[in-house]
């Protein structure tokens, strides 16, 4: 490995935060809309914002507020404002790449405990990178899966070569005027892993823009394996098959 790229924490910001979260009790601040700071651009219910911690140095950190509901959830969205929050988001986080302030901008999402996620508030992260690019760790096999549907301009798999492990899930868009089909895709597995797959709780959903394509890959989040910790050795499932069957008993997949 020629090079090995290095998030700088601020840890008095860490502290900061952990305290911030662990005396809000039943306070949710993404519910007190009245009283958010730096609100950066809106859509209705749905509003990015400048974090409030910026805990991470030569960054620049944003939280896409999803919903006003405290309990709602992505795998429940009626389709309509599921397109309209992913059209939403893609665009704030390519307009981010646009500026050419950074090495590369990251979009992703937490989701339950396991997750790495600090505030249950349906949300997004849209962070932009001052010197890093993520792209330079992120390999084309990560991508390439067992094939569960296939349309014109939206492939969705279930990856043969995952990045951390296990299963993992991947819908690749080859156009973005497409972008409901992804939205569904996307959906479609978060509800499937949290109703269907062995007591799964959480996951993360990680976009990358990459060749003029745009990828989307959900992992459902359990113990992390200590052969990945340790090593960076990544497990497939001998269930691939399986479960890609299973989601195309349970679903109706266009």
């Amino acid at each position: 490995m020629d090079s090995y790229n290095l998030l700088a924490f601020n840890s008095a910001l860490g502290k900061r935060k952990f305290e911030y979260t662990k005396n809000l009790e039943d306070i949710c601040p993404f519910c007190n809309r009245d009283n958010l700071e730096e609100i950066l651009a809106e859509d209705g219910s749905i509003i990015l914002v400048k974090n409030k911690f910026q805990v991470l140095e030569d960054a620049f950190q944003t939280v896409l507020i999803e919903t006003d509901n405290c309990t709602d959830e992505f795998s429940t969205y009626p389709k309509e404002y599921l397109y309209q929050l992913l059209r939403f988001g893609v665009k704030q986080w390519l307009q981010m790449e646009q500026t050419g302030e950074y090495s590369s901008v990251l979009f992703f999402k937490n989701h339950g405990p396991l997750s790495g996620g600090s505030l249950p508030h349906a949300h997004m992260q849209i962070i932009g990178l001052k010197n890093i690019d993520y792209r330079s760790s992120i390999l084309p096999e990560f991508f390439e899966g067992l094939l569960i549907s296939r349309t014109d301009n939206v492939e969705f798999n279930i990856s043969t070569s995952p990045k951390i492990g296990f299963s993992e899930f991947n819908i690749i868009l080859n156009d973005l005027d497409q972008i409901n089909q992804m939205a569904d895709k996307i959906q479609l597995t978060v509800h499937y892993l949290l109703n269907h797959f062995r007591n799964c709780n959480s996951y993360n959903l990680f976009f990358y823009h990459i060749d003029q394509h745009i990828y989307a890959k959900i992992i459902p989040r359990f113990i992390t394996s200590p052969l990945f910790v340790g090593y960076s050795l990544a497990q497939v499932s001998d269930r691939i098959k399986d479960i890609a069957h299973e989601i195309k008993k349970l679903y109706i997949i266009r």
